[in-house]
């Protein structure tokens, strides 16, 4: 008798485990698409960009510390692969109510100092967010033109140094897709600070 419950209780941890895994994308699903307002009072989703061969949508934010760390190299690779046909879009989903230094008109600040070339997008009531799956300022998910989520994860293995970057992940999977492959890894740990969620009523 004392089998059966242990057993049950194996069975429901894994899929209790299953389940927390599977929130959000995985490698091979097909991302939803958004339309979302940039800090230039403009509307941009992924349809927008007829001849794209691939998306980057970064979560990303204007306070936390790895963001900050992280904005020059994202800009770098929206310069380095727009040509390429890969399209950048930044997402700050944070609640502003939650974080005050993330509302609109800090976004609009903040890209204007900072010479962001890529559309910086507000989440506009957190939906897009949990439909990826994102839970961290920076996370990453590569996309290949027909919106099939290819990569998830970081940027890179060196939030702190960018000169001391051994491992650059994402523009490794991008090369992957470039050559006909799959990226590998496909997941990585991304490293950063929580999305900040509105607080429930």
């Amino acid at each position: 008798m004392k089998v059966i419950p242990l057993v049950f209780v194996a069975i429901s941890s894994f899929i209790i485990g299953e389940t927390m895994i599977s929130d959000g994308y995985q490698p091979g699903d097909k991302a939803t698409d958004f339309k979302l307002k940039s800090v230039d009072g403009k509307n941009y989703s992924m349809s927008d960009y007829k001849d794209a061969k691939g998306f980057i949508v970064v979560f990303t934010c204007n306070t936390c510390p790895f963001a900050v760390k992280y904005q020059d190299r994202i800009n770098a690779l929206a310069k380095k692969y727009k040509p390429k046909g890969y399209i950048l879009l930044a997402i700050n989903s944070n609640d502003p109510e939650v974080q005050p230094d993330d509302t609109y008109a800090k976004m609009q600040a903040k890209a204007k100092a900072e010479g962001f070339v890529f559309p910086y997008l507000v989440d506009e009531g957190q939906k897009i967010y949990p439909q990826y799956g994102a839970t961290k300022t920076p996370h990453v998910f590569l996309l290949d033109k027909n919106l099939i989520v290819k990569y998830i994860g970081a940027i890179d293995d060196n939030s702190d140094d960018a000169s001391a970057v051994k491992e650059k992940y994402l523009e490794n999977a991008i090369a992957s897709l470039e050559s006909g492959k799959d990226p590998s890894p496909s997941v990585t740990k991304a490293i950063g600070c929580s999305i900040k969620a509105r607080k429930k009523a």
